[in-house]
């Protein structure tokens, strides 16, 4: 027998919504918007951000060294620091002010298990599997409740690090087939007369389907891979004014042990990949980009030499990115330990400098007006020796 969601997944066509509903009925209390960008499997932070101006660079990257000068040389940000050649729009952005690259970050993890390391980014607890709740979820929790579902996973069901005692909504394509609109209305009007609480979970779901199909998800069911339409449908949820305050969506594609390449290669890419959709997140945000903060992040960085199948192994430290309008970007954070022998993390990774929890922290507390207390206490517990970043963002 069909539950009331697997029902709605299948009368939708191209949405999977969780319970309780994505509601469009309520209105706002704050112009701020939050999308978390989760990099899976280790982005390598040496190439996507290249310390290019760190005398030890060249020579311990070998062969996936980024130059500093020619034809496929990284971007420029300062006198260390360069970004890929692929991040052309997100060099862009950093000049524009829109744009602060983060490096030698990670979380409190330091050993090399993607799903330990997961656990660890989206539960921002010091070890994994200390808790069962995401950080984002806890600190949503702790605004006021002006709806119904205060985030959204742009994915079939909630990641960690939205789950939690606060309500959300996911929305993903199906691969089932379109319904008609005929067969809709009829469904709708049999459990209005029968369901009411069904009935408006199914406008519900109609209604955020509809968003997700304006920005052209339903792409997402064939073709290749991109994050581009889902980021363009997490920008139509959270301009709408009656959509989420926070979403989230996940990015895979980052675990380069073996031929990573440099221009060329898996690691391009998704770095290809990553600046596209950030753009055309920008794009379809509009002017509520003004108000929007990104926190790109990954669980851990790679081995600051390449391994023998010109790929590079878990790493420690890693970089991360903020984006957005509300942004104090056009600068690199960074603590730079170097990259002599001495300075690396057991003789083999970046050294973290950086604790992420605290970019977390500012970012929440500056953006969404999360207390210092509930950061403290529901966000990220036992964190007190972690302080929250300051100026992070505009005044």
């Amino acid at each position: 027998m069909l539950n009331r969601r697997h029902l709605l997944a299948g009368a939708t066509g191209a949405a999977a919504l969780s319970f309780p509903l994505f509601a469009f009925g309520q209105a706002q209390t704050t112009d701020k918007r939050l999308l978390v960008v989760i990099l899976r499997g280790g982005m390598d932070g040496l190439s996507a951000m290249p310390p290019v101006g760190d005398g030890a660079y060249a020579s311990l990257r070998g062969r996936l060294a980024i130059a500093r000068a020619g034809a496929d040389a990284a971007l420029p940000l300062d006198g260390t620091f360069g970004l890929h050649k692929n991040l052309t729009k997100m060099h862009a952005l950093y000049r524009a002010g829109e744009l602060l690259p983060i490096h030698a970050c990670a979380t409190a993890y330091r050993e090399r298990s993607h799903f330990d390391a997961q656990n660890v980014l989206e539960t921002g607890a010091a070890a994994p599997f200390e808790r069962g709740e995401g950080w984002l979820n806890k600190a949503l929790g702790a605004l006021p409740q002006s709806r119904p579902e205060m985030g959204m996973a742009l994915s079939s069901q909630a990641p960690l690090i939205l789950r939690g005692p606060a309500a959300v909504a996911t929305w993903s394509p199906s691969t089932l087939p379109d319904v008609e609109s005929d067969t809709m209305a009829r469904l709708l009007s049999l459990y209005e007369a029968r369901d009411p609480a069904l009935a408006h979970a199914l406008e519900s779901a109609m209604s955020a389907n509809a968003i997700a199909m304006d920005a052209g998800a339903g792409d997402m069911r064939a073709g290749p891979r991109t994050i581009t339409p889902i980021a363009q449908t997490a920008a139509r949820f959270l301009k709408n004014d009656n959509g989420p305050i926070a979403t989230v969506l996940d990015m895979g594609g980052w675990d380069t042990h073996a031929n990573q390449g440099l221009e060329q290669g898996p690691l391009a890419r998704a770095l290809t990949a990553l600046d596209d959709g950030l753009d055309a997140f920008k794009s379809e945000m509009g002017p509520a980009w003004a108000n929007t903060v990104v926190i790109i992040a990954t669980e851990f960085g790679r081995t600051a030499a390449p391994n023998g199948a010109n790929g590079t192994d878990h790493g420690t430290g890693a970089a991360a990115f903020l984006a957005g309008g509300a942004v104090r970007g056009g600068r690199v954070l960074a603590d730079w330990p170097g990259l002599t022998p001495g300075s690396l993390h057991e003789g083999r990774d970046l050294r973290p400098t950086t604790d992420l929890r605290a970019v977390f922290k500012g970012v929440l507390a500056d953006h969404l007006n999360v207390s210092n207390a509930a950061l403290e206490r529901d966000a990220f517990p036992d964190s007190a020796s972690v302080r929250a970043a300051q100026g992070l963002l505009r005044a």
